[in-house]
C-alpha cells in the first residue's frame, strides 16, 4: 500500500547522448509511483533534455503528461537515425555499422564550421515543437538547473527554469566536435558535461528536499586498463565528462567528517550536510551502458531497449530502497566517491 504523503526527492540526471534513453525509462517508472514527488531536477546534456521535457509534460498534464512528453521526445529523436545501414546486430549486440564508424572517424578531422557551415541543429526544431519555453519559464512545476560550460573560461553556468530558452538547452548538449558553440548574451557555450555532469550542489543549496537520487549513465569504475588507442581515447573522454561530478561527490563524502558530532549543530551548513541523503540507480550490470560508441546510436530499437532497462533498474531500486527516503542514504557515498 502506498504512503498517503508523497516522499519528496531531487533528481541529478547525467548526460550521455543516446544513453539518455535509459534515464527516460527510469523517469517513466518514477512517474508511475505516486509515492514520489519531485522538487529539483539538475541535468547536463541528455540529462538536461530529460529534465526539461519532464517538466514541460508535467506542466501540461501532470504525471501522465510527463510520461507522454518523454515518450514523444525520444520517439522524435529516433527519427533522426532511421536507416538500417547505420546499424548492425540486434538486442544487446546492436551497434554502429562499419559505414557509420567510418563516417564518425572522418568527422573527427573536420570542425563544425567545415562540416556544418549553416549551423543546422535538428534538435532545435524538435525542442521548439515539444516545449513552450515561454509558458515553462512562468509556470514550471519544478526547480530546474541546466548545466552548460562557458567555452572561453571553462566555468559552469547553470540556467534556471525562470530564464530557460531553447538556446540554453541546446548549449547544455553542445559537443564542440559536432556543433557550433551556442551564443548566449555574447558568450559561447559548450556541453554542460565538461563542467558538471550533473551539478549536485544546487540541489543541496537551493532545494528543501534532503534526498537526492543520482541517475548515472557512465560507469563509476572500469574493470580493465585501456590498452588500445581507441580504448584510451574513449576512457579519457569519459574521465573528462565525469571528473567534476566525482570531485563534487568526493566533497560531500568527506564534508560530514568536519561537522560537529553533537546533537546541537550550530550552523545551517552543518545541519544540511548531516541531513543530506544520497541514493543511486545501480547501472553496473547494464551492458548497454558500458559501451561508449553507442552514445551516438539514436536508433529506435536501441533507445527502446535502454528504456526497458531503465524501467527495470528503477523498479528494482524502488523495491529495495524506497523506504530509505527521508531516513538514510541508500548508498555508501564515501566508499563510492571518497
Amino acid at each position: 500500500m502506498f504512503d498517503s504523503k508523497p516522499s519528496r526527492i531531487n533528481l541529478a540526471l547525467q548526460g550521455g547522448g543516446a544513453h539518455g534513453a535509459f534515464t527516460w525509462g527510469v523517469l517513466d517508472t518514477l512517474l508511475r509511483d505516486t509515492r514520489l514527488q519531485f522538487e529539483g531536477l539538475s541535468g547536463s546534456s541528455a540529462g538536461a533534455m530529460n529534465a526539461v521535457v519532464l517538466a514541460e509534460g508535467w506542466r501540461k498534464g501532470g504525471r501522465e503528461g510527463a510520461r507522454q512528453a518523454l515518450a514523444a521526445f525520444w520517439d522524435s529523436v529516433a527519427q533522426h537515425m532511421p536507416w538500417p545501414w547505420l546499424t548492425q546486430g540486434q538486442g544487446e549486440d546492436i551497434g554502429l555499422s562499419p559505414a557509420a564508424r567510418l563516417l564518425a572517424s572522418w568527422a573527427g578531422y573536420f570542425s563544425p564550421a567545415q562540416l556544418n557551415p549553416l549551423a543546422l541543429n535538428p534538435l532545435r526544431n524538435l525542442l521548439l515543437a515539444q516545449v513552450d519555453f515561454a509558458q515553462l519559464r512562468t509556470h514550471c512545476p519544478f526547480r530546474l538547473f541546466i548545466g552548460t560550460t562557458q567555452a572561453s573560461s571553462g566555468k559552469l553556468r547553470l540556467f534556471r527554469e525562470h530564464e530557460l530558452t531553447v538556446d540554453m538547452l541546446l548549449a547544455s548538449a553542445c559537443l564542440p566536435r559536432i556543433h557550433h558553440a551556442v551564443q548566449i548574451d555574447g558568450e559561447p557555450y559548450w556541453d554542460g558535461g565538461y563542467s558538471a555532469n550533473p551539478a549536485v550542489f544546487p540541489l543541496y543549496y537551493d532545494c528543501s528536499a534532503r534526498d537526492v537520487l543520482l541517475v548515472l549513465l557512465n560507469p563509476l569504475r572500469r574493470p580493465d586498463t585501456p590498452r588500445t588507442v581507441a580504448e584510451i581515447e574513449t576512457r579519457i573522454a569519459e574521465l573528462g565528462f565525469c571528473a567534476n561530478f566525482m570531485r563534487e561527490m568526493h566533497m560531500f563524502a568527506h564534508a560530514r567528517e568536519f561537522t560537529s558530532p553533537a546533537w546541537f549543530l550550530p550552523g545551517r551548513l552543518e545541519r544540511r550536510l548531516r541531513q543530506m541523503r544520497f541514493h543511486m540507480i545501480d547501472t553496473s550490470t547494464v551492458p548497454s551502458l558500458q559501451r561508449s560508441d553507442t552514445k551516438l546510436l539514436a536508433y529506435g530499437p536501441f533507445l527502446e531497449l535502454l528504456r526497458e532497462q531503465g524501467c527495470a533498474c528503477a523498479n528494482e531500486w524502488l523495491a529495495k530502497e524506497y523506504h530509505a527516503i527521508g531516513r538514510r542514504s541508500s548508498i555508501d557515498v564515501k566508499a563510492l566517491f571518497g
